[in-house]
C-alpha cells in the first residue's frame, strides 16, 4: 500500500487538528498541519509531500502562489481545495487523485 504524506494548511487550529485526526485514521496516511504559510514552501521542498491540503482561512493570493509552486516542482505534489464536508469527501477528493488506493 502506498503512504501519502499530508501537508494540511489552514487558520483554524481546531479544524487542522480534526482533519490530522481524520486523515491518519487511514491506513498509511500521514499528515503535518502548519497555519503559517511561510514556512510550508521549505516544508513541501525538503519533505516528502504527496498531497497539500488547504483548509480555511487561508487568503486566495497564498491559495494561488501554493497551487504554482506545487505545479512548478519537480516532484508530484497535488493541492486539494478542502473546505469540509466530512471524511467521505476527503476520501473521494484523495482517490480522485489517487485512483489507484481505492479497494
Amino acid at each position: 500500500m502506498k503512504t501519502l504524506h499530508f501537508l494540511v494548511i489552514g487558520k483554524n487550529q481546531e479544524i487542522l487538528d480534526t482533519l490530522k485526526r481524520i486523515i491518519e485514521n487511514n491506513e498509511g496516511w500521514t499528515a503535518e498541519i502548519q497555519n503559517d504559510e511561510n514556512f510550508c514552501y521549505e516544508y513541501i521542498k525538503e519533505n516528502t509531500v504527496d498531497i497539500v491540503l488547504l483548509s480555511s482561512g487561508l487568503e486566495d493570493d497564498f491559495e494561488k502562489d501554493i497551487k504554482i509552486f506545487c505545479a512548478g516542482l519537480d516532484k508530484d505534489v497535488k493541492v486539494i481545495d478542502h473546505y469540509g464536508g466530512g471524511s467521505g469527501l476527503l476520501k473521494n477528493e484523495v482517490y480522485s487523485l489517487f485512483p489507484n488506493l481505492q479497494g
